[in-house]
């Protein structure tokens, strides 16, 4: 028999740190190939670990609520294989975790951590409590055993916003958020890392506007994000250089530029006191139909902090579209290793000259942020300019 290591995979670009909530097999128990065994809390999202080999749990190194780092070996389990088996290195997603308020299995290990004052509490009201900074000390819990659930949190969480209301601005430093926390350290490393250039044009919305009204009754009406993401998705495809990530030390003979399969872009999702940039993949086989149908359940994950493993990862370029109330530029960091990231100003009516007339469009900025790394102006240009066209055409598929 072989025992085998398991520890703490990575999840994202910038995890470092992971909270372990819970586990799904006992000391004993057979796991087989592509079962989950725990359950882990990140910055951005509760997430079930699979298991890649198949064997008998033998030993649990780490217990429920323990903060770990990437890498922390937190099991062993014993197969007839020789291999050794690292979960932070399998290829396979994981699958989410139930944000549903569930409560621990009764074991003797969750009943001994119960009475040693370890915090019992639901993963999405953990989650919730760490995106608003809330002290799990201060709460008493009115589920099952004490354990505190979502609705002990959001009282929490309204009672403050009242005090606060009350007392007026708050003074003086504040901790940052999990979630925050994570954002700092992505943004800090796109600015100090990536050399950054921004090519800029505008585009006229009148055919999506036309498009979009002449939609029948009862059909979805794709949105404009729906209208950009498929449009970069096309563009990507006719200049395929951009559709790429940059891998290694820039001063190493090992660094590359890595080619994608296919079209995934991100979107930027404005949270509670943060930014999620979830993924969809795939994008050049989506009509507009089956993408806003996509877009719309994706963006309501996010919202509600159950996205899956992999729909954090594997983006060559990002979407961010601050809305009608938004800037008319602005420029957007990019998310390494992601080679390149669209701002979207707001629509605006706009006086424009076209073919010897004055007419009125809805026009907005585009500002499209490159790793210079990865392509240079010439390259970023034309295919902004392959975008606007896109855009301000009729060729699109609706199914």
């Amino acid at each position: 028999m072989t025992r085998v290591a398991l520890q703490i995979p990575k999840v994202g670009l910038v995890m470092e740190n992971a909270r372990l909530i819970r586990w799904l097999k006992n000391v004993g128990d057979v796991v087989e190939q592509g079962e989950p065994l725990l359950e882990l809390e990140t910055e951005k999202s509760v997430v079930a670990i699979e298991s890649t080999e198949s064997g008998r749990l033998v030993e649990i190194l780490m217990q429920a609520d323990q903060e770990a780092r990437v890498g922390d070996r937190v099991a062993w389990l014993e197969n007839d294989t020789v291999a050794t088996v690292n979960v932070a290195d399998t290829q396979t997603a994981p699958t989410l975790a139930a944000s549903a308020d569930v409560s621990a299995p009764h074991t003797p290990r969750a009943n001994q951590a119960r009475n040693t004052g370890r915090i019992m509490i639901s993963p999405v009201a953990r989650r919730i409590a760490a995106t608003h900074a809330v002290d799990l000390r201060q709460i008493t819990g009115t589920g099952p055993r004490g354990r505190v659930q979502l609705a002990d949190v959001q009282r929490a969480i309204d009672s403050r916003s009242a005090t606060e209301a009350s007392a007026g601005a708050v003074s003086g430093p504040r901790p940052l958020s999990g979630m925050r926390r994570a954002l700092a350290r992505s943004m800090t490393l796109s600015n100090a890392i990536v050399p950054q250039f921004a090519v800029e044009r505008a585009v006229d919305w009148t055919s999506v506007h036309q498009l979009r009204a002449a939609l029948p009754p009862g059909v979805q009406i794709p949105s404009i994000n729906d209208f950009i993401l498929q449009a970069t998705a096309r563009a990507l495809l006719a200049y395929p250089a951009l559709n790429a990530t940059f891998s290694g030390d820039a001063n190493s003979p090992d660094a590359s530029i890595v080619p994608a399969s296919g079209a995934h872009i991100g979107l930027v999702v404005a949270v509670e006191n943060g930014l999620l940039v979830p993924v969809l993949h795939g994008v050049e086989h989506l009509g507009l139909q089956e993408l806003t149908r996509r877009r719309r359940a994706t963006v309501k994950r996010a919202l509600t902090g159950t996205l899956k493993r992999e729909e954090l990862e594997g983006a060559t370029i990002s979407v961010s579209n601050l809305g009608a109330r938004g800037p008319d530029r602005f420029n957007a960091l990019i998310s390494p290793p992601q080679s390149a990231i669209l701002a979207v100003g707001r629509q605006a009516e706009r006086v424009v000259a076209l073919s010897g007339d004055i007419q009125v469009r809805p026009v907005s900025q585009l500002t499209l942020t490159v790793d210079h790394r990865v392509a240079d102006g010439r390259l970023a240009s034309d295919f902004l300019a392959s975008l606007a066209e896109i855009l301000e055409g009729d060729a699109w598929c609706m199914d």
